[in-house]
């Protein structure tokens, strides 16, 4: 029993992980139809935010609270000077946030530097049986379920979500009841970012910090949103599900690399299943 209870911590675990790194782009991609390529790098800076703020005397919380804003900040700045004038122009959005992915490990290579550095894992274990399972991934689990919850009551249970989600599919109109379209991507776009910036601060205490840590995520996030499929909160979750319970099991009776084969094999024949994604094919049966 105490096994069985520890690889279910395991397995919901790697699910988390999946649901928080994907999340931010299942808003920006799923919702305004933007490539982002830099996505990876969103979560890197949020890590690097906590690790900065740690370095400064700071908590490791502090560091986690302050990660969404500053990321949010920044994914602000870069709508405004970068993705609102790419609009329906998916490949040349996608040059340009992979130019910016290259653009942000460049600068925080230059600024702190190249080497690997670590956050300490706060809270300590808890003890099921002969095992000890860290108390921080039961954190970074629940985390996972209220950011989903939040996200999926903020777009369709308050005005604001649903404007954004209203805008997204028709801007003139939004704009004829007096609603600056405009307005509306950029705090949608922001609001992604500070979901990438809340998963990789959450995410620095377990992962050592890099300038390169987008790159360890980047394919796991995109290969997340698009098996979900059009519905996009939904369908990330279930596709985390399948897709991380997969990676899990393979990586437990195996190894980790073998466990990221499985999960890319089965993205694989899911979308060659659906290729609308899981929510998809609901849709189609609706």
């Amino acid at each position: 029993m105490d096994l069985l209870l520890v690889t279910v911590t395991g397995v919901a675990y790697a699910v988390a992980v999946l649901v928080l790194v994907a999340l931010g782009l299942a808003v920006i991609f799923g919702m305004m139809g933007v490539l982002n390529l830099a996505q990876g790098e969103f979560l890197m800076l949020g890590a690097y935010t906590v690790l900065v703020v740690a370095g400064l005397g700071g908590s490791v919380w502090l560091g986690i609270l302050l990660a969404p804003l500053v990321v949010g900040s920044i994914g602000l700045v870069v709508e405004r000077t970068i993705i609102r004038f790419l609009y329906g122009r998916p490949l040349d959005t996608m040059l340009a946030t992979w130019g910016l992915s290259l653009a942000l490990v460049g600068i925080v290579t230059l600024v702190l530097g190249p080497a690997t550095a670590g956050v300490a894992t706060p809270l300590g274990f808890v003890s099921i049986g002969a095992y000890n399972v860290s108390i921080y991934r039961l954190v970074v689990i629940a985390a996972a379920v209220g950011l989903l919850v939040f996200t999926y009551v903020l777009f369709n249970r308050t005005r604001a979500g649903v404007l954004a989600r209203a805008t997204m599919q028709d801007p003139t109109m939004v704009a004829a009841f007096g609603v600056e379209p405009r307005l509306v991507y950029m705090a949608t776009f922001a609001y992604g970012s500070a979901l990438a910036g809340l998963a990789g601060a959450l995410m620095a205490p377990l992962t050592g910090v890099v300038p390169s840590l987008g790159l360890a995520f980047i394919a796991k996030i995109f290969i997340t949103v698009i098996v979900g499929g059009p519905v996009i909160l939904l369908g990330t979750a279930t596709a985390a599900a399948i897709l991380g319970t997969a990676e899990s099991v393979v990586a437990y009776v195996s190894t980790p690399i073998y466990g990221q084969v499985a999960m890319l094999g089965l993205a694989l024949v899911i979308l060659r299943l659906f290729p609308n994604g899981l929510s998809g094919l609901w849709l189609r049966r609706g």
